[in-house]
């Protein structure tokens, strides 16, 4: 689409200092073969004549968010990511998921033993216009700050990025699922009631539901007072794939083995490397055939040897980021590399931008990337 409005499709999560990051809404939701919507209290509860049917479902998902948002995070976990997730309008690092008011206080109660059949509140909407009337329509809101966010019939996981193939998100995703739903079904056949089951796990597993606002600056603080996963970075959370508890999760589902987990955590922290690898080249690249071209056809010669001594630097953060072997110590030097050098260096760039007259600048300008409606060629 973008090829057919001569545009420029940038899978790129932050490409623009101080502009909003990029990434996907990734929804999901389970029904069975015939049909039946799992996380559509409506569609299972007809389906079963069981008003705690929905109730059980949901204990097993809040479970596996809550054992599992390690996993969650790894599934995420990219040099892009890592500069979006918790800034740029983007979701935070804490993998808490999203229910509502409503299913909340609905789960509450059957937490108390009240049985009933959910019916989530409506709102009146409006068009703002006379000659339409407003419509009814469920009070259910996607919290757009959360990273996990209930939305009425399924699950919006809004923490993957724009470069990123959902693949691993979705496999992860199901698998936490089906572990629930083991855990509830051999606790069942060993003797106990299912609501009793999903009980407990609602009671155990309930403090990863947050419904307040995710980019409050005190929610981290609390959530990790709650024992909520967040990892800073995206680097720890790819090692996370070879945990003790995760290999035995996807060998006991039968999705992984542990020897598969530690080779998609190597292939992952081999390609997140290399993604800095590429970018930290192209970057110097860059100045040294246009920033300090530009710098010096300018007059301001001290901003050349500044940007030289720049280029050198991440020449040799490069030589010593090859240097190392182990995939997760690489990866390390990467994320230092992607995250604090490169981003001092990207701000003597945009300072030798803006002294650096428009004649003399060779390089498309912010004002004609973000503006290009007005900048035609």
């Amino acid at each position: 689409m973008a090829a057919k409005n001569g545009l420029a499709c940038l899978l790129n999560e932050n490409p623009f200092a101080g502009i909003n990051g990029s990434g996907k809404l990734n929804n999901w939701t389970l029904a069975t073969d015939e049909g039946v919507q799992l996380l559509k209290p409506s569609s299972l509860s007809n389906a079963t004549d069981n008003s705690d049917a929905f109730p059980v479902v949901m204990a097993a998902l809040v479970s596996g968010i809550d054992k599992h948002g390690d996993l969650l995070h790894a599934a995420v976990a990219s040099p892009g990511n890592d500069f979006r997730l918790g800034a740029h309008e983007a979701t935070p690092i804490v993998m808490s998921t999203y229910l509502g008011d409503d299913m909340t206080k609905y789960l509450r109660k059957f937490m108390k033993g009240e049985s009933a059949l959910y019916t989530p509140s409506t709102t009146e909407l409006s068009f703002g216009v006379a000659s339409i009337a407003p419509i009814e329509v469920p009070a259910e809101d996607c919290n757009c700050t959360s990273p996990l966010a209930y939305s009425g019939d399924r699950f919006q996981f809004r923490a993957v990025g724009s470069s990123q193939n959902v693949s691993l998100v979705n496999t992860v995703l199901n698998t936490l699922t089906a572990e629930g739903f083991k855990v509830i079904s051999d606790r069942v056949e060993a003797g106990e009631e299912v609501a009793d089951v999903a009980r407990d796990l609602l009671k155990t597993h309930f403090k990863c539901i947050y419904n307040g606002n995710c980019y409050g600056q005190m929610w981290p603080a609390i959530a990790h007072e709650k024992g909520i996963w967040q990892i800073e970075c995206g680097v720890e959370a790819l090692q996370c794939l070879s945990a003790e508890k995760n290999t035995q999760l996807f060998s006991q589902m039968g999705v992984l083995s542990p020897e598969e987990c530690k080779a998609r955590e190597e292939v992952l922290l081999e390609h997140y490397s290399g993604t800095v690898e590429i970018e930290c080249r192209v970057m110097v690249d860059m100045i040294n055939q246009h920033v300090i071209p530009s710098a010096r056809n300018s007059g301001i010669d001290k901003w050349v040897s500044d940007l030289q001594e720049e280029v050198a630097r991440l020449e040799q953060d490069l030589v010593e980021m090859r240097r190392v072997r182990a995939p997760n110590e690489k990866a390390k030097l990467a994320r230092k590399l992607r995250l604090e050098t490169m981003e001092d260096i990207r701000m003597v760039c945009d300072t030798t931008e803006a002294l650096v007259p428009a004649q003399y600048w060779t390089l498309a300008t912010y004002r004609e990337l973000l503006f290009l409606d007005t900048h035609r060629t």
